[in-house]
């Protein structure tokens, strides 16, 4: 049996193997093992299980979970921690390795990348130089895009056709611009200037029907705009009349909220009215768009530098000054709001984003030139470190499935393929 060489001078556990993954499914009685078993042995006793049971012959690799979290390192360290007695049979699930994601191509610019947004094959660049750049995900450039007078901080697409396209740039200049892009002809037009900052903006976000988006700043306030390609009051002018007179329709914000103390770092939409910010104040609000005012607020410890929030299980990650990546469950309502404290990164982390398709994983860079994939459930340690960037990581996205993005002081942006896995 798998078990009978196990050195039987250690301490015996008995455990059983469980599995949501029905094709890897193995008989489920318990087992003796002796306590400081690892994840590698773990490992070679479940595959020579399979190989008993099922018609599986090749190895899989598998990660561990126990009380819910990846098993890091051995079993009687593990259980020692969470409290768990070894005098009852310990559950211990197993679920295939993530593989890691292949790093494919690096796209070159000449300054800082400091925002990126992915749309299905493009990819949307802002830089230090003022610029923006659209490239395909297979590393082809098609535009650079000048209009701002300083550094873009965020960028995000709005629509996309496949002829036509929209998107949003936030820059320090003190606005964000609306632009279309034209596919087939390749040429972009400045269709809005959203004025009303008194200082640079940081941060944007489209809400889910694209009708109108976000935008936070230096200025501490929150302004909502639309995103529409005429104006609400507009008396039917043509937009290529109107460009020709004034280089893009100055827009104002339908809404101007305040509320933070220092600047705002991040924004995100969590449903159709709801959004969250980050700021350097030390805090995160939750905001009603509609009633323009503050719904709930989580206060921290450090500075936020970004957020973002996941439809699939509702929480929100944050980036921060001392290294460690925070979930919060902004609806929670026993214990402490910190539902977990992800730490690897050496230096301050610069940007996080969720899977939009895993409620588990998300991805994180950093001021230690790092993007790391983590699971929410392996604390402790990253997934990978996806390394390659020379310098630090200003921005990263995950809103294709396909591809985890980051640009960085290096002045690239690295493009990792992610396999998803069905789990």
């Amino acid at each position: 049996m798998a078990n009978e060489s196990l050195n039987n001078s250690t301490p015996q556990v008995q455990i059983k193997f469980l599995t949501k993954q029905e094709q890897y499914a193995v008989p489920d009685f318990p087992l003796s093992v002796h306590t400081s078993i690892v994840t590698s042995e773990l490992n070679t006793l479940v595959n020579e299980l399979l190989k008993e049971s099922t018609n599986i012959k090749n190895d899989i690799e598998f990660d561990f979970l126990v009380c819910s979290q990846f098993l890091r390192t051995s079993l009687s360290e593990h259980i020692a921690e969470k409290n768990i007695s070894t005098e009852e049979v310990i559950i211990v699930e197993y679920v295939e390795k993530y593989p890691p994601p292949e790093p494919q191509d690096c796209l070159l610019h000449d300054d800082w990348v400091s925002a990126v947004d992915v749309y299905e094959k493009w990819i949307l660049t802002g830089c230090y130089d003022n610029t923006l750049h659209i490239w395909t995900s297979k590393g082809k450039h098609h535009l650079v895009i000048p209009g701002h007078t300083s550094p873009i901080k965020a960028v995000a697409w709005i629509s996309l056709t496949s002829d036509t396209a929209s998107f949003v740039s936030a820059s320090q200049d003190q606005t964000a611009i609306i632009w279309d892009w034209n596919i087939m002809e390749n040429s972009v037009d400045c269709i809005h200037v959203c004025r009303g900052h008194e200082r640079g903006l940081e941060a944007v976000s489209i809400n889910y029907d694209k009708t109108i988006m976000a935008t936070g700043s230096w200025d501490t306030m929150l302004k909502i705009w639309s995103t529409a390609n005429q104006d609400e009051n507009e008396d039917g002018e043509s937009s290529s009349k109107r460009l020709k007179s004034e280089h893009g329709k100055t827009r104002v914000p339908k809404r101007t909220m305040k509320g933070h103390k220092e600047a705002i770092s991040g924004v995100v939409w969590s449903d159709k009215t709801e959004i969250i910010t980050s700021s350097w104040d030390h805090t995160i609000k939750i905001w009603d768009s509609e009633l323009g005012g503050i719904k709930h607020e989580l206060a921290g410890n450090k500075s936020f530098f970004d957020l973002d929030y996941s439809p699939l299980t509702r929480t929100v990650i944050t980036a921060s000054a001392d290294r460690h990546i925070r979930l919060y469950d902004p609806r929670s309502t026993e214990g402490t709001l910190v539902k977990a404290i992800f730490t690897s990164h050496t230096q301050w982390v610069q940007s996080v984003r969720w899977s939009p398709v895993d409620e588990t994983l998300f991805i994180s860079g950093a001021y230690d030139n790092e993007m790391k994939l983590w699971d929410t459930r392996s604390p402790k340690a990253p997934l990978f470190d996806l390394s390659g960037h020379e310098d630090k990581v200003l921005c990263c996205n995950w809103s294709n499935p396909k591809f985890m993005v980051s640009g960085g002081a290096d002045n690239t942006v690295r493009i990792f393929k992610s396999k998803h896995i069905v789990r």
